[in-house]
């Protein structure tokens, strides 16, 4: 039995009920014990007139009616007053046997007097056949005499029984009384043995040795019954005892002990039998005096006894009561104020100490006196836990100011290094454009490409700090853009953006508030996608409008994730929690699920059919418009006969993020498999304005190849022998050269939808800002 993990209410229970139950047990024994005897007291009326009576009754018929018998067969006939003291006898039986029957006596009656009165009743039952064996003459007269003499000694046996009172002088005047009864009883024996020797004129074989051992027993149960008497008892004997009955009849008991063994009994019959019934019947008297004295005394004693019980008995009842009262009214008291300061703890932990920290992450200021009340419980030692807890409250509201304050001051902080690093990283990518626009090298101009594609990542990274920071980043647009520029301004900010297909994608536009944003989400998980699976499997990525806005689906071909896994990513990824620095290994999602709650947007991972992971990304349709149009560019319109190698330049541009016109069927968006080695141009440099309008066209800016004009290169005087190339090299000229004629072929007719196969795409750079002139335009 654990019960340590018993709720305080059930220990204070058992810890009052065990007491109390032990109290009231011993009670209750006490009481019992107490009551026991005073059942017995009152028990023996029941007992004496039940019992007693009748019994001493059928013991006297029994005694007249073996001595008759005795005188019966000392004689040659029957006895007519035999067959009268029979029917006395047996009527005395009767009304015995009807009072042991009876439940008053039966229920008075304890086990051993029950045994005794069932073999008084077995003995009794034996009367008619002794009495035919006695007619018939099988028996002698020492038989007859041993016959009535089993029944009274089982009458006695009985009568020794009921003395079992549990005060030690009435039981010991009962057992007094039980003795006198059975000398009463020798001395019926010694009359039966001299009136058949008296009727016979002799004494037969035996008859006188047991005539002298009935005399002597009786004398000596006499002697030891008396003093166990009480002293009026006593002195009543004592007077009995010196009358001439008893007188006469002791003196003929010394004659017939100094009588010779076989010759006739020294003795007149007729005064052996006047002086024999008169003791006999002083004896009988004197004993149901005695009895009923005894009785008498019983009953007052058990009533006393009684009284003594009934204060006994309602004082402890009080006492278990006041115990009971006192126990509940403690414990109650107890359990109150221990629940109190369980509540004051669950209250804290459950709701006080996360509201507060929520308030103080929304930037309320929080009173830690008042959030943090003093528990009053009083002065022991539940007063002094209240108070200890007290002081935990404040403690625990006081961390979480202070971590609250610490992890805002390292918001701070890395805002700041973010913000810091965004603007090196901006002025880094302005200073790579012009550094591209001046490139004279195709391969010079292919190295700065990369490392404008690095940066590009770079500024992505500085932005998750600044949303992990809590902050917006500081990309934005005012007008909408296409989701296909979107998405390619995602994917431009992957490393491995060669192995992202676009299979398809519905034309619409997003919100300029969100462009940011969805870009930095989607580079998120197109990251994850190729990160997470092997590097000679593809990415796709696909859009579609839907009912509730649009979906947008990246899936990759990798291993997959466990079904808790991707449960606790989706959990993630819907509740938007609080960065946990210890779960940086999952930066990608914390800052997915910032991004994805500032806009509404509902990011789900799911099992790729393939065996990889599907990102479903859906835009809500408050930031879905109608996708921009391309229309022609104006400055491309004034100078496209003059300047053929603006045209072109501004073509290779749409070529690598292709538009489709119709804005209702679904399209396969292709981009070069590499970008251009080289384009010619004709006219403008690299400061050239048109050439940076051209790039401002058609929705996000984005960054092309370009050489110097040959105008503007210098001419060597040198004749140069040409150098040998490597395989790599051609195939880059060649894949160039292919490039360049497909989108030399894509300025003479409108280019359609491409219906052909996905190819991944290339270095574009991701869109800038717009300055501080456009948003304010």
């Amino acid at each position: 039995m654990r019960t340590r993990d018993w709720p305080i209410r059930s220990k204070l229970t058992a810890l009052v009920v065990v007491p109390v139950t032990a109290l009231l047990a011993l009670w209750i024994f006490a009481t019992t014990l107490t009551f026991g005897p005073a059942l017995g007291l009152l028990s023996a009326r029941t007992l004496l007139y039940d019992l007693g009576r009748p019994g001493e009754v059928v013991v006297t018929e029994l005694q007249r009616e073996r001595r008759l018998s005795v005188v019966q067969l000392a004689g040659t006939t029957r006895l007519p007053v035999l067959a009268e003291q029979r029917q006395r006898t047996d009527r005395a039986v009767a009304e015995l046997r009807r009072r042991v029957d009876g439940e008053a006596l039966r229920d008075a009656a304890d086990d051993l007097l029950e045994a005794r009165i069932d073999h008084l009743v077995s003995a009794l039952a034996a009367l008619p056949a002794g009495r035919q064996f006695i007619d018939d003459r099988s028996v002698d007269r020492s038989g007859a005499i041993g016959l009535y003499s089993g029944m009274v000694t089982a009458a006695f046996q009985a009568f020794s029984a009921m003395a079992t009172l549990d005060d030690p002088d009435l039981n010991r005047q009962a057992l007094a009384l039980t003795a006198l009864g059975r000398s009463r009883e020798l001395l019926g024996q010694s009359d039966a043995l001299l009136t058949g020797a008296l009727s016979a004129g002799r004494f037969a074989e035996g008859e006188h040795t047991q005539l002298v051992q009935a005399i002597a027993n009786q004398r000596w149960l006499v002697d030891s019954a008396v003093a166990d008497l009480p002293e009026g008892g006593r002195a009543a004997y004592q007077r009995l005892t010196e009358g001439e009955a008893f007188t006469r009849l002791r003196t003929m008991q010394d004659a017939l002990l100094a009588a010779n063994r076989s010759g006739r009994p020294p003795v007149d019959a007729a005064a052996w039998q006047t002086s024999h019934d008169a003791v006999q019947q002083q004896l009988r008297d004197f004993e149901l005096a005695e009895a009923d004295g005894l009785t008498d005394r019983s009953v007052p004693m058990a009533v006393r006894i009684l009284a003594r019980l009934a204060a006994a008995g309602v004082l402890g009842l009080v006492a278990v009561v006041v115990s009971v009262l006192v126990a509940l009214r403690l414990g109650r008291t107890l359990v109150h104020r221990l629940s109190g300061v369980r509540t004051a703890a669950l209250e804290l932990a459950e709701h006080r100490l996360p509201d507060v920290v929520a308030r103080l992450r929304r930037g309320e200021q929080v009173d830690v006196a008042r959030e943090a009340p003093p528990l009053e419980y009083g002065h022991d030692e539940i007063g002094e836990v209240g108070r200890a807890f007290t002081e935990v409250q404040r403690t625990a509201v006081q961390a979480a100011v202070d971590e609250v304050a610490l992890r805002r001051g390292l918001n701070e902080v890395f805002l700041n290094i973010a913000r810091r690093s965004q603007s090196l990283v901006h002025r880094q990518l302005h200073l790579l454009d012009r550094m591209e626009r001046r490139a004279e090298d195709p391969d010079e101009l292919a190295e700065l490409f990369q490392v404008d594609h690095l940066a590009t990542r770079l500024r992505r990274h500085a932005e998750d700090l600044v949303i992990l920071a809590g902050s917006a980043p500081g990309r934005g647009w005012r007008n909408p853009v296409a989701m296909v520029d979107l998405i390619r301004g995602a994917i431009s900010e992957v490393e491995a953006y060669d192995r992202v297909d676009i299979t398809a994608a519905q034309p619409v536009g997003v919100l300029g508030r969100a462009v940011g944003d969805v870009i930095h989400l989607l580079a998120e998980l197109v990251e994850n996608a190729t990160a997470f699976s092997p590097p000679d499997t593809r990415v796709t990525v696909t859009g579609e409008q839907v009912a509730n806005g649009y979906a947008l689906e990246i899936t990759d071909q990798g291993l997959g994730m466990s079904a808790a896994a991707l449960e606790t990513a989706n959990t993630r990824l819907a509740s938007s929690p609080e960065f946990d620095p210890a779960q940086s290994a999952r930066l990608g999602l914390f800052v997915v699920a910032r991004l994805a709650a500032r806009h509404g947007v509902r990011v789900r991972l799911r099992p790729s059919e393939q065996g990889g992971v599907t990102a479903v990304v859906l835009i809500p349709a408050d930031l879905v418009t109608a996708e921009p149009p391309a229309g022609p560019d104006p400055a491309t319109l004034s100078a496209a006969s003059a300047d053929p190698a603006r045209r072109l330049a501004r073509t290779a541009r749409r070529g690598a993020v292709p538009r489709t016109r119709p804005p209702t069927a679904p399209r396969t968006v292709a981009a070069p498999s590499a970008p251009p080695a080289s384009a010619p141009t004709s006219g403008g440099g690299p400061g050239d304005a048109g050439s940076a309008a051209d790039d401002e066209l058609e929705g996000l800016p984005r960054r092309v190849r370009r050489r110097t004009p040959a105008a503007a290169q210098p001419r060597s005087t040198v004749t140069d022998t040409p150098a040998p190339r490597s395989p790599e090299e051609v195939r880059r000229v060649m894949a160039a050269l292919q490039a360049g004629t497909a989108r030399g072929r894509a300025t003479v007719t409108t280019p359609a939808a491409p219906t052909g196969p996905a190819t991944p795409i290339g270095p574009v750079t991701p869109p800038e800002p717009p300055t501080a002139t456009e948003r304010d335009a």
